[in-house]
């Protein structure tokens, strides 16, 4: 059996909106980012989609509120967490 390529987790379309509203996007390199995504992600529970429009139609407005307030505290954790060891990194001398 072959997974689709078109199965994915809909938070990772929630941090991405996330992360491009509040403009980190423009001001962090890619790897922040991706670490940023990887520690988000790991801290919200998997949503398997396979199209977009399955969430749009069939997901009330009330989950969606969660599901973008979850993303929200995930990603405010993470970059507390990576300004963090940056901080401690830069004061190790590293």
């Amino acid at each position: 059996m072959k997974l689709d390529d078109d199965i994915h987790n809909y938070y990772e379309h929630l941090v991405l909106e996330r992360i491009s509203k509040i403009g980190l996007d423009k001001t962090k390199s890619p790897d922040y980012l991706a670490d940023l995504c990887c520690l988000a992600l790991n801290q919200v529970p998997p949503r398997y989609i396979r199209y977009e429009v399955d969430m749009a139609f069939y997901l009330p407005q009330s989950e969606r509120n969660q599901m973008e307030m979850n993303v929200e505290h995930a990603i405010s954790k993470a970059i507390r967490y990576l300004d963090d060891m940056s901080s401690k990194k830069e004061s190790e001398g590293e």
